[in-house]
């Protein structure tokens, strides 16, 4: 377990980090608005989240005209692939060490009863 646990990432591990990694993980690219709905945060709140996380090395931003306007769109680098991989992995470990501590509590309940 200590393995997995040395695999958060406190980069990512943030709600709305880790939303917006999960999103990215399964598309291209995502454009700002987007991204902004799904992490449901204002734009400098997003904006923030969107900096460290290029900063770590984990997304790519680029600025592109769409509708007479500039947007920005963000994308996984493969770096950031691999630790949202690495993150989820110890996600689910963390899940079912707390599932194995739930199933120990109630089989010593249910032998308590009988």
């Amino acid at each position: 377990m200590s393995e997995t646990r040395l695999a958060f990432d406190p980069v990512i591990h943030a709600p709305a980090r880790l939303q917006i990694m999960a999103v990215l993980a399964g598309v291209h690219d995502a454009e700002f608005a987007m991204l902004r709905q799904t992490a449901d945060v204002s734009d400098s709140v997003l904006s923030k989240h969107l900096s460290a996380l290029s900063e770590a090395g984990y997304v790519r931003l680029r600025k592109a005209a769409m509708d007479g306007r500039q947007r920005t769109w963000a994308s996984l680098t493969r770096s950031g692939r691999t630790a949202f991989r690495e993150h989820v992995a110890a996600l689910t470990a963390l899940a079912r060490v707390a599932e194995d501590v739930v199933e120990v509590h109630m089989d010593g309940e249910l032998a308590a009863q009988t």
